[in-house]
């Protein structure tokens, strides 16, 4: 019953697409009327019909009718009932459905909120929306089809992936997804600007919240990714440069470009063309972290699914964009002579321009190089930590002082009147290090520049945030963001000079000592829940200097829907720093392996980031004052 109702619904949701794309192209025909009224009742109809889509698949899952494949593979019985919600897009059908929901409902808001912008503008648009809509709607009934019926009907799933069954988890797709998926209205719109020729200020001005809110949904969704990994995968960090995490972190940089190149495009009609291709980088990269992740060539934690039908339609689908997109831009493109004054705002940005895409670069040839090498070789390699450490440490730290002294420049030509200032800030900043280094101790001279670095940019932009309150005249937004950034890298900096790690074997009753602390297995017990067994562990932490005395309790846990052993961390959170265990048994013996971890500010790591995030939601509030 179900599957019929999601199957004639995306049959419909094709029909209409066919329709909108048809009834535009007669609107552009007649010049002398606004568009049709059919066109925006179609379009509600259209998202209307597609959330109906969804909450079908929903109630599918809530109810457990395993006579549809994707509740079969992907839910059980006893799952409890917040997972058997998330479960609905913690699969690749599922969740290629959500991305379709994001598409159209962006689809039509856009058509919705930019009635003031020219009509031939917005219908290209919509054309183009429309088009990737109908392409992921083919994909999800032919290849990916989440209401796929099997018969006859199992009288039980086989459960969630339990490393999914997690809060943090649950809502990290959708998060990340309106950033991934929100980026198409842009790129539709990138491309309508380019065949309709509506360019500068009003092009800035009708994408730049929908870029807000795709970047701002876009940093929480990787905020809770990262959450997720730190207490979930056992690995004891916030990010580990992953493919897969990498992959969202790709759409990321191109979109903290794209918001300073509007920013130059409204005030200055500068970067025209830098916020055209930045716009087509933003979705192209986000549609490529979707083939990456879901075509298997990719070997993560994260990866939804393994199947190469499925990653051989996103890439011809990818390839298309690619070639349409970069066909249309060559053929429009025209040669700028900006005259930029090399020491203004306008510079600057242009400067963080270049640093985004840098960062881009490397992330993504570190991400695709292993596939290339195992493909020409035969031979698997990993990149890791120390490659992106190696090559981005160093120019971030030069990002920093750019960031720092590109806000306090003026448009157009800049007279350096607080150089005084800057070099007190630096002062400050070098005497700030030292005081760190005197109190805890000495770390590499690589860490130093960061540390001064980030403080340099924290300084900076608490004399900003002063001013703020003063004269009331400063763009909060971009205070709280840089001033939250630079937060974020100290407290990274922080973290990775003064993190202690230790991995031993014990067996209960044991107790072992290492740099004044004492950890104890005290007990081990079983433990039944509703639908997982737990091997529970306790220990305790003793350190007398600093007057510590705690108990942590690892688990690991025994799934049976499907079979499945998960090693649960047990993390004791402080403002100051966090004490991370795990335990995992050796071969069935009597000794466990155990892994101790101090993680100092990891709490400040999550406020920071999610204090960057509130930056852009307080621009786009801003930008809705403004606007009406």
């Amino acid at each position: 019953m179900l599957s019929n109702i999601g199957n004639t619904l995306l049959f419909l949701n094709i029909l209409l697409g066919i329709f909108i794309i048809y009834f535009s192209f007669k609107n552009l025909q007649n010049k002398k009327i606004s568009i049709s009224k059919n066109i925006y009742h179609i379009c509600l109809f259209q998202s209307t019909f597609i959330i109906i889509c969804f909450l079908t698949l929903v109630a599918a899952f809530i109810i457990s009718d395993f006579s549809i494949i994707t509740v079969y593979q992907n839910s059980h019985s006893l799952k409890p009932f917040f997972y058997k919600i998330s479960g609905t897009w913690g699969n690749h059908e599922g969740s290629l459905l959500l991305w379709v929901i994001i598409l159209t409902i962006f689809s039509f808001l856009f058509l919705l909120y930019n009635k003031s912008h020219s009509r031939n503008y917005r219908i290209y648009s919509l054309i183009i929306q429309n088009t990737l809509i109908l392409g992921f709607l083919f994909f999800l009934l032919f290849n990916s089809n989440p209401f796929s019926a099997i018969s006859p009907t199992p009288k039980e799933g086989l459960g969630l992936n339990p490393i999914l069954q997690d809060p943090a988890l649950a809502i990290h797709p959708p998060l990340l997804y309106i950033g991934f998926v929100g980026s198409s209205i842009y790129f539709s719109a990138a491309i309508a600007s380019l065949l309709t020729n509506y360019s500068g200020r009003l092009f800035a001005h009708s994408i730049k919240n929908w870029v807000l809110i795709s970047w701002s949904f876009q940093t929480l969704g990787i905020l809770a990714g990262s959450i997720w990994a730190y207490y979930e995968l056992g690995w004891g960090g916030f990010w580990f440069w992953d493919p897969v995490e990498n992959a969202s972190l790709l759409p990321w940089f191109a979109m903290t470009a794209l918001l300073h190149s509007l920013i130059v495009l409204e005030k200055r009609n500068f970067l025209y063309f830098w916020v055209i291709i930045l716009c087509l980088l933003t979705f192209i990269l986000s549609v490529t972290g979707t083939f990456l992740v879901r075509s298997g060539i990719l070997n993560s934690v994260h990866t939804f699914a393994n199947d190469p039908s499925r990653g051989l339609y996103i890439l011809v689908f990818l390839s298309l964009m690619i070639f349409g997109s970069v066909l249309l831009f060559f053929n429009k493109f025209k040669n700028s002579n900006y005259n930029l004054n090399s020491n203004s705002k306008e510079t600057f940005i242009l400067i963080n321009n270049w640093f985004m895409i840098f960062y881009l670069i490397t992330v993504l040839l570190g991400t695709v190089y292993p596939i290339f090498t195992e493909v020409l070789t035969d031979h698997k390699v990993s990149v890791g930590p120390p490659f992106y450490n190696t090559v981005i440490i160093p120019i971030v730290i030069l990002f920093l002082f750019f960031m720092s002294v590109g806000p306090q420049t003026q448009w157009i030509k800049n007279k350096f009147y607080n150089l005084n200032l800057l070099f007190k800030i630096l002062i400050a900043s070098i005497f700030i290090n030292f005081s760190i280094i005197y109190l805890f101790k000495s770390y590499s001279l690589i860490s130093n520049f960061i540390i001064i670095s980030a403080v340099f940019l924290i300084i900076a932009s608490l004399i900003d945030l002063y001013k703020l309150f003063k004269i009331q005249k400063m763009d909060s937004s971009r205070v709280i963001s840089h001033l939250s950034f630079g937060f974020l890298i100290l407290f990274i900096g922080l973290n990775y000079n003064f993190s202690l790690e230790k991995d031993f074997n014990l067996k209960l009753g044991e107790r072992k000592k290492f740099d004044n602390y004492s950890l104890e297995f005290k007990d081990l017990r079983l433990e039944d829940f509703k639908n997982y067994k737990a091997v529970i562990g306790e220990f305790k932490i003793n350190n007398s200097q600093r007057n510590l005395n705690q108990s942590l309790y690892p688990e690991i846990r025994i799934y049976e829907n499907p079979s499945t052993i998960t090693y649960e961390a047990s993390i004791r959170s402080g403002l100051l720093k966090d004490y991370y265990i795990t335990m995992s048994n050796i071969d069935r013996s009597d000794y466990y392996n155990i892994k101790f971890q101090k993680k100092p500010f990891m709490m400040w790591i999550w406020i920071s980031v999610i204090f960057i995030s509130l930056g852009g939601f307080l621009r786009l509030f801003q930008n809705a004052k403004k606007d009406y």
